[in-house]
């Protein structure tokens, strides 16, 4: 069998519903939309979740729990493999990251995490540390210091 023999397996393709074609189509004058109203205009409809003006479901429930999303402090993250770019004995900040490049936008704080090696013995400083970046660091012969 080529691709230029391929058919469609019978049944699998339906013509479209050609409405407002005459009476004999039996979808002619309103097109199934019956007479007048919302639903029988062009762009016509409600909603999603519209309960015809009573209050919807959606905000007649109960809130529960408590969400914490606009107050929570958002940290911009590095791992210890971004700071193998540095050389030897360089005080990292997080101003110097962004002035390099490497952080885009600091956020509420500057937050380092372990994944990859360090090689090279810095003195970082930033707000937050994760205990592997924090051994990492050390154990090259450098210094996590806490902003």
């Amino acid at each position: 069998m080529e691709l230029n023999e391929l058919k469609y397996t019978t049944g699998s393709i339906k013509n479209s519903k050609r409405v407002g074609r005459g009476t004999s189509s039996g979808h002619g004058k309103t097109s199934g939309r019956g007479q007048k109203g919302q639903k029988a205009r062009s762009g016509g409809g409600v909603r999603v979740g519209f309960e015809g003006g009573q209050n919807p479901l959606v905000f007649r429930i109960a809130k529960r729990g408590f969400n914490n999303y606009e107050f929570q402090t958002k940290y911009a993250v590095i791992n210890i493999d971004d700071l193998e770019k540095f050389d030897n004995g360089v005080e990292v900040t997080p101003e110097l990251l962004k002035e390099m490049g490497i952080v885009k936008n600091l956020q509420d704080g500057l937050k380092v995490l372990g994944n990859g090696k360090l090689t090279k013995k810095l003195t970082v400083k930033a707000h937050k540390f994760s205990k592997t970046a924090k051994e990492k660091i050390e154990s090259a012969g450098g210094k996590a210091e806490v902003i």
